[in-house]
């Protein structure tokens, strides 16, 4: 018999309706998940398991009545420790935020799934302030990655795709500021999406300005769909979120691609990427090929922005700690309090030059999708790495920005860019491909990875 917490959104949803599994059960059955796993993988920051039941009881009522608030009622969601959560205190990785809050206000992407009846979890592990492409920090460790425990998941959300991973929540909120979201699902064989910025709205306002997104992490590209529907849509305190989508994600596309303009590039014109990575992300463009689409290699034509995206990153989070008295900085992770610094010393003059050119990228890449439809590329250039360092083994840098060159581009551009899961290394390790789409074409990116799913099934992680 299927364990409940291996389910997907879309099959509790059918198990309730037909009433042959209460969201009771489902909630039950994700909680057992995490006793017995997260011990090890540390996905989860928080956990409130009265509350968790409570809220499956009140789902499991409505469901028997008729009466459910909507799509998601009594499904299962983790929620990143970055987003405001009422009655939970947000501590954002960091031991500097008084846990006593108060906790009054939900983010709106929190405030939608509240709404609409969803189950809370508890809240996934992110590295301090979100600072970085790993999740580890002073005030949880470090989060372990399902396929190999010795390897990271990613980050900064990668608590969120670690408990998706595992069958410890099918849906999860978090976030991407530079690759946060598609950098752990890459790594753990997750799907997600970046969407449009704004597409979700998001609040507080992030102090990495309007790099920062809220996205979905699932197993199935349909839950993804169920969890943007539920999330997307103008809200009064984000003054730069998009009103709904003009259809319902879950309405879908058609799976044919027939006709559609795909550009290819393995590199992006100046990335290095291991060889098993590259043979994977090939073979799934290849994919886009048999599925009629017009696959071109191609180089969207930008060199690296790493030095501009690191002025706005870095300015970033020296924001986020200015409040800070010397004792709490002195307890900051490390590599934070170092680009905090760095941040701290750019001057007005740096800040506005570095997002000129951003701004000049995406002119570059909207001249781009005049030629073509969508972008693939790999989602990282390698395989998850030990866990516990900033970087990998060799790497000429100590920053995260050095491995990720794949994700961080299209934060500056704004674009929707999800990350498909695509193959395994030789050591049984995920690798991820990128689907990038023009500004506002969320639809078009997630019919695409829709139809892509569907040809290549992806065969979802098991504990052995």
């Amino acid at each position: 018999m299927t364990d409940a917490a291996d389910l997907t959104a879309a099959e509790l949803l059918e198990a309730y309706r037909a009433g042959t599994l209460s969201p009771v059960e489902a909630a039950e059955a994700v909680l057992a998940r995490i006793d017995r796993d997260d011990r090890e993988l540390n996905a989860f920051c928080l956990l409130d398991p009265e509350t968790t039941l409570e809220m499956a009881r009140a789902s499991a009522g409505r469901w028997r009545r008729g009466e459910t608030l909507g799509t998601l009622d009594g499904v299962p969601v983790s929620i990143k420790d970055v987003l405001l959560t009422r009655g939970w205190p947000t501590l954002r990785g960091s031991t500097t935020i008084d846990p006593a809050g108060p906790w009054t206000e939900d983010a709106p992407s929190v405030a939608r799934l509240r709404e609409q009846g969803a189950v809370f979890v508890g809240k996934t592990t992110t590295p301090e302030f979100a600072w970085k492409a790993v999740t580890d920090g002073p005030l949880t460790g470090v989060t372990r990655n399902p396929w190999d425990p010795s390897r990271t998941t990613g980050g900064s959300s990668g608590g969120a795709a670690a408990a998706v991973t595992a069958g410890m929540a099918p849906l999860a909120l978090g976030t991407d500021g530079g690759g946060s979201v598609r950098i752990p699902a890459a790594f753990t064989g997750v799907f997600t999406i970046k969407p449009t910025y704004g597409r979700i709205p998001h609040y507080p306002a992030s102090p990495f300005g309007t790099l920062a997104h809220t996205g979905p992490m699932t197993n199935t590209v349909a839950d993804a769909e169920l969890l943007l529907d539920a999330v997307c849509g103008a809200d009064g305190r984000d003054w730069s979120s998009l009103p709904p989508p003009a259809a319902p994600f879950t309405d879908g596309g058609p799976h044919d691609l027939t006709g559609l303009r795909v550009a290819f590039s393995p590199d992006l014109g100046f990335a290095r990427v291991d060889p098993e990575v590259a043979a994977s992300v090939a073979a799934a463009a290849e994919a886009f090929t048999e599925l009629g689409a017009k696959v071109e290699q191609a180089d969207p034509g930008f060199a690296d922005p790493v030095a501009d995206f690191e002025v706005l990153w870095f300015a970033g989070a020296a924001k986020v700690v200015e409040h800070l008295t010397a004792e709490q900085r002195a307890r900051l992770d490390p590599g934070l309090r170092e680009i905090c610094e760095q941040g701290a010393r750019y001057s007005a003059v740096e800040y506005l030059t570095a997002t000129a050119r951003r701004m000049e990228l995406g002119r570059i890449m909207g001249a781009f999708h005049d030629r073509y439809d969508l972008l693939l590329t790999p989602t990282m250039p390698i395989a998850a790495f030990e866990a516990g360092p900033e970087v990998p083994p060799g790497s000429p840098s100590p920053r995260w920005t050095s491995w990720t060159p794949f994700t961080y581009p299209f934060n500056m551009t704004q674009q929707p860019a999800a990350s498909l899961p695509c193959g395994l290394t030789a050591d049984g390790l995920p690798v991820g491909l990128q689907v990038v789409g023009a500004r506002h074409a969320d639809d078009l990116v997630m019919a695409a990875c829709r139809a892509y799913e569907q040809a290549r099934p992806w065969k979802r992680f098991s504990r052995r």
